[in-house]
């Protein structure tokens, strides 16, 4: 464990005040100056070169603007010239004869009374689009002054809107949602989830990752959802944010350096064989420009958003390292790419084709992986654990009121949270592998639909059961530590961690962070009641093609 002095935490806050201070213009241009200097893959040198681009705008919008002053001056002169060179010449005619004044003309004709057509203009809005047609790109006369990188991406409004869901994440929602009560949390979770953050800030590395279990970068991605869902970010109102704050911004610094912008489709340093990472990591971007509205995580967060959106298969849905040639479907990958599109598009983040994307994403989950009940992780596959996965992406994307939402929470009626696979035995597949893992999705499945307005009683009970048993099952499960961790100002606070009970007990963050998501989903997000976020294609998939993707499924094993 890295040991953490006052001294280096003071620094660190003043580093990061500095970071979030309104620099001035010449301050800026030092600050890129210095930047360009350091070496190509340091956080450093990519701000600066993200701040070289900036700079062409306001350098081009001050040219314009005092060739035109120019120009003007110009125009002005030879006006004044002209006049001046001008000669009246007042000649004395003899005198004549008076002539009587002209004649007045008659006046002109009234005008026309305006005729107001007998139309009536629907302006309403329109309904859904029901094909799948590609958004279209903005008129080429819709010029920027900014000239666009290589590897930048037309960010297109879309017509279809997602409502707000985001939670109100400050100290004073957190209280009102852990007051207790049924479908609330209470002290005891509270107390868990402070235990984690307090752990993750005492077991982070100097360059903002937390190594070990599994890929630092899949780590680090969880740990900033993790910090963000508590609403601790640099420059929040949180209590915490001297002490947390620092640590939200080497992680994000961590996870924008981790980007190789250069690499074509752009790629993540440090993300798995399988590449979870690149979506986790996407996915804690989009949210953290949700919240910080972080320029230099906007830039980093579209481009990888373009990349999950074009590594989609022609089926809609997603395979290992975003191949969009296979046709595997595999749901476990799909929902964290699933998961990143929804937090890109609810902070504004829209790369051209978003709107098919998901589109063709839900009607994958419809008619490929939701078979009898449930979805299967594969197409074609008997349903198991992923049914939550299926579940929570639908109702995220708007389409909690599809049969096979209810389908699926009918299904998982009788699940229960838990962090040890004999628990699950009722469950089919590799569900029994990593219990928290599908905790994590059946968690929020069961809060969507039992918190919303309007839920059913039966999906009101299902939510308060599975309340009931996550608020007495996780804190006697986390793993208190006896060393305490001292805060800026001096101050002690306990720490504690969850792991599976089961061949995953290697990936200590990963348990650790989903199971605090999971106790923070009283505040994280807002119940969703919006029932449709776009219509499908519902038109039949090809048989031969279903008929392949079945044959090639033989194995089923998660592995991220």
């Amino acid at each position: 464990m890295d040991e953490i002095y006052e001294e280096d935490i003071i620094v660190d806050v003043q580093a990061i005040g500095e970071k979030f201070e309104e620099k001035g213009y010449f301050r800026r241009l030092k600050d890129m100056f210095k930047g360009l200097r350091m070496p190509h893959d340091t956080p450093e040198y990519k701000i600066a070169k993200t701040e070289l681009q900036r700079q062409q705008a306001p350098i081009i919008a001050f040219v314009s603007v005092f060739l035109f002053i120019v120009v003007l001056v110009v125009m002005s002169q030879m006006e004044d010239e002209q006049v001046e060179e001008v000669v009246v010449t007042t000649i004395q005619e003899p005198d004549k004869a008076e002539e009587p004044p002209p004649e007045e003309p008659p006046p002109p004709p009234p005008d026309p009374e305006p005729i107001t057509p007998d139309i009536e203009i629907d302006v309403t809005t329109p309904g859904p689009v029901t094909d799948i047609t590609p958004v279209p790109s903005p008129p080429a006369k819709q010029v920027t002054t900014k000239p666009a990188p290589e590897n930048s991406v037309a960010q297109v409004i879309s017509p279809v809107k997602m409502k707000s869901m985001l939670g109100s994440r400050n100290p004073g929602a957190i209280g009102a949602a852990t007051r207790g009560g049924n479908g609330y949390g209470d002290p005891t979770t509270e107390i868990c989830v402070l235990k984690v953050l307090w752990w993750l800030r005492a077991k982070q590395h100097s360059d903002g990752s937390w190594k070990g279990g599994q890929s630092a970068l899949a780590n680090t991605a969880l740990g900033v959802l993790t910090y963000l869902a508590h609403g601790e970010f640099p420059g929040s109102d949180s209590p915490y944010r001297k002490d947390f704050g620092p640590v939200m911004e080497r992680a994000l610094n961590y996870l924008i350096g981790s980007v190789n912008l250069d690499s074509k489709p752009v790629k993540m340093r440090g993300a798995d064989s399988h590449e979870y990472a690149f979506l986790m990591a996407t996915y804690a971007l989009c949210e953290a420009y949700g919240m910080t509205r972080n320029p230099d995580v906007k830039d980093v967060a579209l481009v990888c958003l373009d990349r999950i959106v074009k590594g989609q298969s022609s089926t809609g849905g997603w395979d290992y390292n975003m191949n969009p040639n296979s046709t595997r479907d595999d749901l476990s990958f799909a929902g964290w790419a699933l998961q990143a599109l929804k937090a890109g598009k609810m902070a504004g983040l829209e790369p051209e084709g978003l709107d098919t994307c998901i589109k063709k994403a839900i009607r994958c989950l419809k008619q490929r992986n939701f078979k009898n009940g449930g979805f299967g992780y594969c197409a074609g596959n008997r349903p198991d654990g992923m049914t939550a996965t299926g579940c929570l992406v639908m109702q995220l994307l708007g389409y909690g009121a599809e049969s096979e939402v209810s389908k699926a929470l009918d299904t998982m009626r009788n699940w229960k949270p838990a962090f040890e696979p004999k628990e699950l035995a009722d469950l089919h597949g590799h569900c029994k592998a990593c219990p928290q893992y599908y905790s994590y999705y059946a968690t929020q499945c069961k809060y969507q639909a039992g918190m919303k307005a309007g839920a059913s009683k039966l999906d009101e009970s299902s939510w308060f059961e599975w309340n009931k048993a996550m608020k007495a099952l996780y804190p006697k499960s986390i793993i208190d530590l006896p060393e305490k961790v001292k805060d800026s100002a001096g101050q002690d606070h306990k720490q504690g961690y969850f792991v599976n009970k089961d061949v995953h007990t290697t990936r200590p963050y990963m348990d650790s962070c989903l199971a605090a998501l999971q106790l923070m989903v009283y505040y994280r997000y807002l119940p969703t009641t919006q029932t449709k976020a776009g219509e499908v294609d519902t038109g039949k998939e090809d048989d031969s093609s279903q008929q392949a993707v079945d044959k090639n499924d033989v194995g089923v094993t998660v592995d991220f």
